[in-house]
């Protein structure tokens, strides 16, 4: 089943300000929340559930800058793809965790037990921050994918303790949240008694105390580093898209979840090619004999040469195209063409034999423009401020 478009989702338009983006956003909380559902049957609270989450899913995009630039322009598939690349499906916990943003806390309506059984959650993990590459590709890349390898400095877990930040692995269970992370207040509301879940401030969350800390991480659990990472760039990028990997960027403290890597995309100038979307335009400037007389034209392509005939009388504006030579769609459906655009080279000076000849021309009939002809070529030139 196709996805819904998350304008739609949340009922905004595509203008909306963040603030209208997150009012909306909390509206729909509000509504399909789990805790709101309990006279409900099976199947209602099933519809509510996918809701829920389709909610949080258009949310977690269209609040993200970055992620909202690609949905606009590219839609869902601007997301992700193949090749290790992330897509915006979430899982429940991130749900949650973006609930609690948004209303304060962590729950707002007494825990998370509405979606079939619940419980408390488990101990808070550190998340690595993300880390940012440029890559320079060019057209011939761009066209058939390419696998790029770097050499990352980045937070790695610490290998003396294994991630833990602490000596010998002495850890405790925090005597106030009892290893959960969490701990639990009840207050008056407008909805009625809210329980809300925040993290523990003794422990950070984690549940668990460091004794001794790690000399060699000071009891982070990381420590500055280096990676070889590869990733597989798909064929039909585009310049300034934004690709991720996810858990290649930073490691998080104390054997946290890794931050992701973001690749974007730089593209490189072609010397005679210049894209426009899946096409490639060249312009091609004709001698005159040529024009006139017919002839062929040899037109570069992004893996070497095509050649091209030119039929008489060609006029200046006319525009050729080569089927499938041109770059490949992003979700592998088809590709574009070479554009050819004709120009017609007029020398500015001539010789006294060539002055002679020309004036000979002139005197013909055949060299001067029809109606018909003249309307022809302004017409085409027009269409190119339509």
């Amino acid at each position: 089943m196709a996805k819904r478009d998350y304008y739609e989702v949340l009922g905004v338009d595509r203008n909306a300000s963040a603030n209208d983006i997150k009012k909306a956003y909390r509206k729909l909380a509000i509504q399909y929340h789990p805790d709101k559902q309990h006279d409900k049957t099976d199947a209602e609270k099933k519809e509510a559930e996918e809701k829920f989450k389709e909610a949080a899913e258009a949310y977690s995009v269209l609040s993200d800058a970055d992620k909202k630039a690609r949905y606009d322009q590219y839609g869902h598939e601007g997301l992700g793809g193949a090749g290790g690349f992330s897509g915006a499906g979430m899982d429940m916990n991130d749900i949650f965790s973006m609930f609690g943003d948004i209303f304060g806390g962590r729950g707002g309506f007494g825990g998370f037990g509405g979606f079939g059984g619940g419980g408390s959650a488990a101990p808070q993990k550190f998340r690595g921050s993300d880390q940012r590459v440029k890559v320079k590709l060019t057209l011939q890349e761009i066209a058939n994918g390419v696998t790029k390898k770097f050499k990352l400095k980045k937070y790695v877990p610490c290998t003396h303790c294994g991630g833990t930040g602490a000596e010998g692995n002495a850890m405790e269970t925090c005597p106030d949240c009892k290893g959960t992370g969490r701990v639990i207040r009840t207050q008056q509301s407008f909805f009625g008694m809210m329980r809300t879940e925040t993290a523990c401030p003794r422990c950070n969350g984690e549940g668990k105390i460091i004794k001794n800390r790690c000399p060699h991480c000071n009891g982070d659990g990381v420590v500055m580093g280096e990676e070889v990472v590869e990733v597989q760039i798909p064929a039909g990028v585009m310049d300034g898209m934004q690709l991720s990997m996810r858990g290649k960027g930073n490691a998080g403290k104390r054997n946290g979840i890794p931050g992701d890597l973001l690749i974007i995309i730089e593209e490189e100038s072609h010397p005679d090619l210049i894209r426009d979307e899946n096409d490639l335009i060249y312009n091609l400037l004709l001698d005159i004999p040529t024009a006139i007389l017919g002839g062929f034209a040899e037109i570069p392509t992004i893996d070497g040469r095509a050649k091209v005939t030119i039929d008489p009388g060609t006029q200046p504006g006319k525009v050729l195209r080569l089927r499938g030579k041109g770059l490949p769609n992003l979700n592998g459906y088809g590709k574009g063409d070479i554009v050819v655009n004709i120009s017609i080279y007029i020398p500015e000076t001539l010789s006294k034999d060539e002055k002679k000849a020309v004036e000979n021309f002139r005197k013909s009939d055949n060299f001067k423009p029809s109606e018909s002809i003249k309307e022809k070529i302004f017409r085409r030139f027009k269409s190119f401020f339509d």
